[in-house]
């Protein structure tokens, strides 16, 4: 079963605080102490990549350790990890810089503010060939809205309620502005070498949409995708059943591309198609599960539920082909219930605030890791 599924790694960033939900910066020193954390420009959070892996089976452990290990090591700080992809409870008034002396993050603070210090999870998946990993590109970016919905997490700002469900992707500064649906990997190559010469693009590495591509010498060594639209998914559950309905709609368009590229198979052109994905991103970040996008095949309106369900619906008989049926059941939960943003809002309206809402979160998170090698020691952790 194996052989035939794609390479499987994760971006975690993470923000560290109180038990209250206040946030608290520690990433350098959790660098310093920590094996395998990195940090990102402001400290108030920090990151740690997976190993890829081929097979589901090993996916929520390499999840859970780093955040077990970290978590361990914050409760010595009287410290633990928050729910939410925003400052929920935190200070956007001020840039805490992980590293002063480093002239990238300094780039970044006055570029770009607090706008940036987000939480997220960022998907990759191994594809060698390159016109299966743009023909797969082009699907994703059609379809990125559809997975920040079930993903959004970040409803909150500075103690308010933002009225979005994905507050991160509102305010996060997408850049270039405007970034094509590629053509092919010469067409990447060159559009990324005219961003870095206007200086829209600082380096390769300065590309930040919903998806992109990915390797070890951007932009002419590819290797994998990189969906990054998502919001943190704290629950492994959860967030392998994404991964799944991700790498099922990859199998698809890389087994039958006539059907599922939307070079090949939808009636807008590529402008058209760049445009229709900017504003199902938006609409679903102000909305998600709620929301009215419009489909990428004609262009017409549909609601986000419904089409999830269908799209479910599809890739269902290759799940069972693959043996991925058992991963990709819980989005039905997520359908059903809501995903993380959606509840916490249903726990304001229902009279709590939102310092109760994401305590109840933090608690969940620390169950979470509770599963498999938990020793009693660590069920106790903070």
């Amino acid at each position: 079963m194996t052989r035939n599924r794609l390479l499987k790694g994760f971006e975690v960033e993470l923000f560290t605080g109180r038990s209250d939900g206040r946030n608290v910066g520690i990433a350098a020193r959790a660098k310093q102490e920590l094996q395998g954390f990195v940090t990102e420009p402001d400290h108030r959070n920090l990151e740690y990549v997976t190993d890829p892996l081929a097979d589901y089976d090993g996916i929520a452990e390499a999840l859970l350790a780093p955040r077990r290990t970290l978590r361990r090591w914050l409760i010595e700080q009287d410290l633990t990890l928050l729910p939410g992809s925003t400052l929920s409870l935190g200070d956007t008034d001020r840039f805490e810089r992980s590293d002063p002396d480093n002239p990238y993050h300094s780039l970044i603070e006055t570029t770009y503010g607090t706008a940036v210090v987000t939480a997220s999870i960022h998907i990759n998946l191994g594809i060698d060939n390159p016109a299966d990993l743009f023909a797969a590109l082009r699907l994703v970016r059609c379809e990125a809205a559809l997975l920040l919905s079930l993903s959004a997490s970040s409803p909150f700002l500075n103690g308010q309620v933002t009225g979005a469900h994905s507050q991160r992707w509102l305010q996060f500064p997408l850049t270039p502005s405007r970034v094509p649906l590629f053509v092919d990997h010469e067409h990447f190559i060159t559009w990324t070498n005219q961003q870095i010469q206007a200086g829209t693009m600082h380096n390769v590495r300065h590309l930040w949409t919903s998806v992109r591509p990915n390797g070890p010498d951007r932009p002419h060594q590819l290797n994998r995708i990189e969906l990054r639209i998502c919001d943190l998914i704290t629950d492994p559950d959860v967030l392998i059943a994404v991964t799944t309905l991700l790498e099922l709609r990859v199998q698809q368009v890389l087994r039958e591309p006539e059907q599922h590229d939307p070079l090949r198979s939808s009636a807008l052109n590529l402008q058209q198609l760049e445009e229709l994905s900017m504003s199902n991103d938006r609409a679903a970040a102000r909305s998600s599960l709620e929301a009215t996008l419009h489909n990428w095949r004609d262009g017409r309106e549909r609601s986000c539920r419904d089409w999830l369900e269908h799209l479910i619906e599809t890739v269902t008989p290759l799940a069972q082909e693959l043996g991925l049926q058992q991963q990709l059941d819980p989005l039905s939960a997520v359908l059903n219930d809501g995903n993380q943003a959606m509840r916490w809002l249903q726990g304001i309206h229902a009279g709590g605030s939102i310092e109760s809402v994401l305590r109840e979160s933090i608690t969940a998170m620390r169950e979470e890791e509770m599963r498999g090698v938990c020793t009693p020691a660590e069920r106790t952790l903070g």
